[in-house]
């Protein structure tokens, strides 16, 4: 078989189990590891999987930037959106993250809804201008690709906060590598955010569920629960029930 279409076999492995192990694979296809290792090796660098220790997983399509961001998965994240705006009650305090669906979060509130938000997203605190909400801003650093505040200046204002719930954006809930993102100083803030909060909830669109990124947020088991679409593929769903990991499945 020849790399090129090797490589396609791969990318259809990682879309329909969710992962690869080298050896079996290379058992299968009766290659040497070596060759699928080198085929993963730069598959990882195309940003079109992720390697792990045997083999890899497949890479987040949500990291790319925020503007891209917007037309990935439209409608699953608008599911997921509405039912992650349920969570936010009157006369609480909720931290919400930076990313689209956060976005789709705040559109999809009651702009009557008196409540307190704190985010470190410009573009999350120019949408609630029209809300009753109460808006708290953190500053920092601009990360332009998410369009958030980070670095040491923004976790720092972080630890003066208290919040009731944090909606937490990522772009991987993946069974054994957990919540991801594609940057380390957006995923140390993210942490600073969940450790201010009594319970953290994941926003898990369909494109996000089984990927995985190269920096770790946080363990599933961190997690209250990940709010997910029903139409995000099977497999990566099942994978996160036999985790018992809590998943709060939009309508």
């Amino acid at each position: 078989m020849l790399a090129a279409s090797r490589k396609d076999l791969l990318l259809a492995r990682l879309r329909a189990d969710g992962r690869i192990v080298a050896k079996d694979l290379a058992v299968e296809l009766g290659v040497s590891e070596d060759s699928i290792r080198r085929d993963l090796r730069e598959l990882d660098a195309a940003g079109l999987a992720v390697r792990v220790y045997g083999g890899a997983v497949p890479a987040s399509p949500a990291v790319v930037d925020y503007g891209a961001r917007q037309s990935v998965a439209t409608d699953s994240k608008r599911r997921v959106a509405r039912f992650a705006a349920s969570l936010i009650e009157p006369g609480s305090t909720v931290i919400i993250d930076g990313g689209t669906t956060a976005l789709a979060t705040i559109q999809a509130l009651d702009r009557a809804l008196s409540c307190t938000i704190i985010t470190h997203s410009p573009t999350i605190a120019a949408a609630l201008l029209e809300h009753a909400a109460d808006v708290i801003i953190i500053g920092g650093r601009l990360f332009k690709h998410s369009a958030v505040a980070s670095g040491a200046a923004a976790v720092e204002a972080v630890r003066g906060l208290r919040a009731d719930r944090f909606l937490l954006g990522v772009t991987g809930v993946h069974h054994e590598a957990g919540l991801t993102t594609g940057d380390p100083d957006e995923a140390a803030m993210k942490r600073a955010l969940a450790a201010q909060s009594a319970e953290t909830f994941v926003l898990g669109s369909a494109e996000k569920i089984g990927a995985v990124s190269r920096f770790a947020v946080l363990p599933l088991e961190d997690v209250a629960g990940v709010v997910v679409d029903p139409d995000a593929a099977p497999t990566g769903l099942d994978a996160l029930e036999k985790r018992r990991v809590p998943l709060l499945r939009a309508t």
